[in-house]
């Protein structure tokens, strides 16, 4: 079919114009019209020829004929995307790197991102697309002549790893930690660690070389385990005074941190607006890349300061609601109990000249038959500091609040979006610092979302 060929090719030979939402669509980028949860991506093909696009591809006959002769109907649209995302990819002479996790992994491949950007072209997946489709869609986004790929792999149950990294294979492979996350699928984190295993396992990945792996709790350890069984070429661990790299001192000097990071037994003096462990351990990661690599580290030291926190992962955000003044520490993309706690810590420990802290949380999923307990946990979490107030959202927040007994704290229940913003517009004070958690999908996410349109931010 001369159509199918010409699409294929264009995919091939070019880069960033596969896009799956028809409002993000601009001049010569091809529209994949997906089946949604509540109607056909076909509903938005005229739309997306009206913003420019060259071609759609779609698995259902469409009912009006306009651009037709620029529309590739497909049997099965995945198997089709499958297909040449192998042929790209076989095509691609770069280094291809494999980030997974139970948390972070975004946030890593950002942070790697900005450095080799400094340097190099780099293809990287964008927002969060670590499932099977988002990273098809991230090879067919290649371009060919990048001298690094970078792609996110996620997962939520069994067997989804190893489909996706055989498509993928990474030679250079990160894994970020291993925590409390979809444990209604995989019950423990021991099965996690399996599960994320298999981006390094040499009948899915063959290519697999150099593993830059976290090892600060069992489930971590047991990955250590079976990377040294697979016989990986060349592992480099992180996170404790057992690893090759670990933080080794953090001192603060007025407004910044004096930070001693040891890489392969040298010491690498930094400065840093934030001393977040998790951000320094990005930074742990991303030197031990570079310098296994043979990239110049300076390009690490020269851009340190510029490196931000990204969007709902600690952006800082300065609001103006109604009359009031505020400033926002959005944490609203995603939550476990580990992440959730450490962000409460951070919060408690940032210093804010008596600034009133206010923390909003929400549910966070996946957490099987011990959620109520994992939230239970962060309310003691909680009870160990001092905040101004404490507004919870979620019905398993609304479960684990009533067994506290005389909390010191002062926990207030709202029950959704709505009610949380009249809140924030009604009873807050002005010049007041919000520190805002929970999981996607979520009364509280969806607030974050709100606050943030409505302040233009």
């Amino acid at each position: 079919m001369l159509i199918e060929k010409v699409v294929t090719s264009y995919i091939i030979g070019n880069n960033k114009k596969i896009k799956i939402n028809s409002k993000e669509i601009k001049k010569n980028d091809i529209f994949l019209a997906l089946q949604g949860k509540n109607f056909h991506g076909n509903k938005f093909i005229n739309d997306s020829f009206k913003s420019g696009a060259k071609f759609c591809i779609t698995d259902k006959i469409p009912k009006s004929k306009t651009n037709i002769e620029n529309i590739l109907i497909v049997k099965d649209i995945f198997n089709f995307l499958k297909k040449i995302s192998k042929t790209k990819r076989k095509l691609f002479k770069g280094k291809v790197i494999g980030i997974t996790g139970s948390a972070g992994k975004t946030t890593l491949k950002e942070t790697l991102f900005f450095f080799l950007k400094k340097k190099f072209k780099t293809s990287v997946s964008v927002k969060s697309y670590n499932n099977i489709l988002g990273v098809l869609i991230t090879i067919l986004n290649m371009d060919l002549k990048s001298k690094f790929a970078i792609f996110e792999l996620g997962t939520n149950n069994f067997g989804e790893i190893r489909n996706i990294v055989s498509i993928v294979k990474p030679s250079q492979i990160f894994i970020t930690n291993i925590q409390s996350t979809h444990l209604e699928n995989f019950k423990n984190k021991i099965n996690i660690s399996k599960e994320k295993s298999d981006i390094f396992k040499l009948k899915y990945n063959s290519n697999a070389q150099i593993l830059y792996l976290s090892n600060t709790n069992a489930a971590e350890n047991n990955i250590l385990k079976l990377a040294k069984k697979e016989k990986i070429k060349k592992i480099i661990t992180f996170g404790n005074f057992n690893s090759e790299n670990f933080i080794k001192k953090i001192i603060q000097n007025n407004k910044f941190y004096k930070i001693d990071l040891s890489i392969d037994n040298k010491i690498i003096k930094i400065n840093s607006k934030q001393k977040e462990i998790h951000r320094l351990n990005n930074l742990l990661f991303v030197f031990s890349f570079f310098i296994q690599n043979n990239i110049s580290i300076d390009i690490i030291k020269k851009n340190n300061q510029k490196l931000t926190p990204f969007v709902g992962r600690g952006k800082i955000h300065n609001l103006k609601i109604n009359k009031l003044k505020l400033k926002l520490i959005d944490e609203s993309y995603n939550a476990n109990p580990e992440t959730m706690q450490q962000t409460i810590k951070n919060f408690s420990d940032l210093e804010t000249n008596k600034t009133k802290k206010i923390i909003i949380l929400g549910d966070m999923n996946e957490l099987g038959v011990y959620s109520i307990k994992y939230h239970y946990e962060v309310l003691i979490c909680i009870e160990k500091l001092s905040f101004n107030k404490v507004i919870l959202c979620g019905e398993l927040f609304k479960s684990a609040v009533k067994k506290l007994v005389n909390p010191k704290n002062k926990f207030i229940y709202k029950q959704n979006s709505k009610q949380l913003l009249n809140y924030v517009k009604n009873k807050i004070h002005n010049n007041a610092i919000i520190m805002i958690k929970c999981s996607n999908a979520t009364e509280v996410n969806k607030f974050a979302n709100i606050l943030l349109n409505k302040s233009g931010s």
